[in-house]
């Protein structure tokens, strides 16, 4: 195995445990509280936007490491 292949590789599982963290931040910070036909958001803006952080790097690795893959196999 090439190692270019194998950096895009580690680059493609990295970018998906990233986006995963990222996605779990997103919806951890994201809840409403219905309290007597009140509907209460008590999300938390700032750890939301490092989730939508996380998984725009996660976007940007993955696609770094297709490409990486990609490079190698047309070389």
């Amino acid at each position: 195995m090439n190692m270019s292949k194998f950096i895009g590789a580690v680059l493609i599982l990295i970018s998906l445990l990233i986006g995963y963290i990222g996605i779990n931040k997103i919806d951890d910070n994201a809840k409403e509280v219905n309290l007597l036909g009140l509907r209460i958001d008590v999300s938390n803006e700032s750890e939301k936007q490092q989730g939508y952080l996380y998984v725009g790097l996660a976007v940007l690795l993955f696609s770094g490491g297709i490409f990486v893959v990609n490079k190698t196999t047309k070389a």
